[in-house]
């Protein structure tokens, strides 16, 4: 601030470009991030990027019973859905460790940014983590 108790625009310009910069940078780290999920012990796999879309599942074979193909869908349907949840935590972990701090810059609580009030775009809603869970 100024003498006076005016507001210096010029600083507060070159501050929001700064933040502008590094919630850039974050969203960067976020695209090109990957986390897993596993369930029943690494029978299933689910890889998502930092932008929460899966790009990857994988059952592994141990996992079919050929005996009973009606029991091993439905556990699969159940194990997919784990490994799922796991990696929307992951991933909203890994949100919040790249923009909270950026959102806690600008105050908090600021939608679409974490915080108290604000959400991560890309998390599972109703699938583990979030306010939906």
């Amino acid at each position: 601030m100024e003498p006076g108790g005016q507001l210096n625009m010029q600083e507060l310009l070159q501050q929001a470009q700064a933040m502008q910069e590094q919630l850039f940078s974050a969203q960067r780290e976020l695209a090109e991030a990957e986390v897993t999920g596993t369930a029943g012990g690494g029978l299933v796999t689910a890889t998502v990027n930092g932008q929460g879309e899966i790009t990857g599942l994988s059952i592994d074979p141990k996992a079919i019973d050929v005996d009973d193909p009606a029991d091993t869908a439905e556990t699969i349907a159940d194990l997919v859905l784990a490994a799922v949840r796991d990696a929307g935590r992951a991933v909203q972990e890994l949100q919040q460790e790249k923009m909270g701090p950026l959102a806690q810059g600008l105050g908090g609580g600021i939608p679409g940014l974490g915080g108290p009030g604000g959400g991560l775009p890309g998390g599972f809603p109703g699938l583990g983590g979030g306010s939906g869970a």
